[in-house]
């Protein structure tokens, strides 16, 4: 069953949003067939022995449906930004149906087709061929023209082809009454579509913001602990040597000074990689907050610690929330978000981040960034689990034994 229904979860809203707007447009072509061409065959009979004419305005109403289902296929690839406007295509079906309305109206004032086919076959052709047309347009007032001209196109072909002025009028009214609805209808979709696919790409993008601060942040640090002690490891390398070539014994001072900047700044990297130099826990379960809050998600942080954590634990579960945060933006579709960290005066420390809306299969190879958060708690002698756990949640837990809390606080 979950294979059967992995297709629709396993999409983006976007997607989702996109295969059912899709799905409604491409019912319209059968809609189209259905309602309005199978009209003069329903009407043929009686008087009427010949199935000519009724047959032929069928296959042009099929004919028509197919086409402006195309045209909808294209301006929905348009209006997600895969492909380009389809203008000529537009401008094409547009003068198809002007052809096809005049045929039917022709056949009507000629008398070779029933009093009830005409109204009914005009209107089908202008109202999906609007709805279509809408598609391809982004300002809302071209759409109303769309279906302005419409109306008053059909009326005057009615009332050039010497119908009643009153008949013309109620042509052109009733083309211009289905249009703007058609056209108002489609012209919503495409834009709720259109937003939709750019709120998914503004999360995509504000992930990789995120990423790209934490390397820039990382880039400043390096610098701050690196730029600084190698200035100084030069310029007193330089000074031995000049004492050496000298033949002073200075010189022995200054290299056992340059030994021991270089251990220092061994061991500033290492807290920079290890993260010790990173903000305070509660920081970073605040910008988890607000990061996933921006992002449109439900986002509850429960955080009531008992007990004052030593600096090497909030860096390690400052990690944790920084990465598990990065996986809700980028995987998944979430709606809710709950982040609980539970930290008693007796006992281990839990972190524990929730969601819904996860796939059921990963979408690729699984990354690092999970085998790393495992590291740094192993330090710590802690444990991270993270998995599916039924109904579309994905958990991350990570522990941190007592014990250990302990000695940390103890050689603090």
């Amino acid at each position: 069953m979950s294979k059967l229904t992995g297709w629709w979860k396993n999409r983006s809203t976007g997607g989702k949003v996109e295969l059912y707007t899709r799905g409604s447009f491409y019912l319209f072509a059968l809609l189209e067939i259905l309602s309005f061409g199978l009209t003069p065959l329903a009407a043929a009979g009686g008087e009427q022995t010949s199935l000519v004419v009724p047959f032929s305005l069928f296959l042009m109403m099929a004919v028509h449906a197919v086409l402006c289902g195309v045209l909808t296929h294209r301006a929905l690839h348009w209006v997600v930004g895969r492909s380009e406007r389809p203008t000529r295509l537009a401008v094409a079906i547009a003068l198809v149906t002007a052809g096809c309305i005049l045929t039917v109206l022709t056949l009507r004032t000629t008398g070779e087709s029933r009093a009830t086919v005409a109204p009914t076959m005009v209107a089908g052709l202008a109202w999906f061929t609007s709805g279509s047309l809408a598609l391809c347009l982004k300002s809302i007032r071209r759409m109303w023209y769309v279906a302005a001209a419409a109306g008053i196109a059909t009326g005057l072909a009615a009332l050039g082809l010497g119908m009643p002025v009153l008949k013309a009028l109620g042509y052109g009214v009733g083309v211009l009454l289905g249009s703007l609805f058609f056209g108002a209808t489609s012209g919503f979709s495409g834009w709720l579509l259109r937003t939709v696919h750019e709120l998914d790409r503004s999360r995509e993008v504000q992930a990789r913001l995120a990423v790209a601060e934490e390397r820039l942040r990382f880039g400043r640090d390096l610098h701050d602990v690196m730029g600084r002690n190698l200035a100084v490891i030069a310029l007193k390398s330089e000074l031995a040597v000049q004492l050496a070539r000298r033949e002073r014994p200075e010189a022995v001072d200054q290299m056992i000074e340059v030994q021991r900047i270089a251990r220092e700044s061994q061991r500033e990297v290492r807290d920079v990689v290890r993260g010790y130099r990173e903000a305070d826990l509660a920081v970073e379960l605040e910008g988890a907050r607000g990061v996933l809050s921006a992002a449109g998600m439900d986002c509850r942080v429960d955080f009531r610690p008992d007990r004052e954590l030593p600096s090497e634990v909030q860096s390690a579960l400052g990690w944790v929330v920084r990465e598990a945060t990065t996986n809700v933006l980028r995987h998944g579709d979430a709606q809710r978000c709950r982040i609980r960290l539970t930290a008693p005066q007796s006992g281990p420390v839990t972190l524990v981040v929730e969601n819904d809306g996860a796939p059921e299969a990963p979408a690729g190879p699984p990354g690092s960034g999970l085998a790393g958060l495992r590291e740094r708690l192993a330090v710590l002698e802690g444990t991270l689990e993270a998995g599916p756990v039924g109904d579309g949640r994905f958990r991350l837990r990570a522990e941190i034994p007592g014990t250990r809390l302990d000695g940390l606080e103890v050689r603090a």
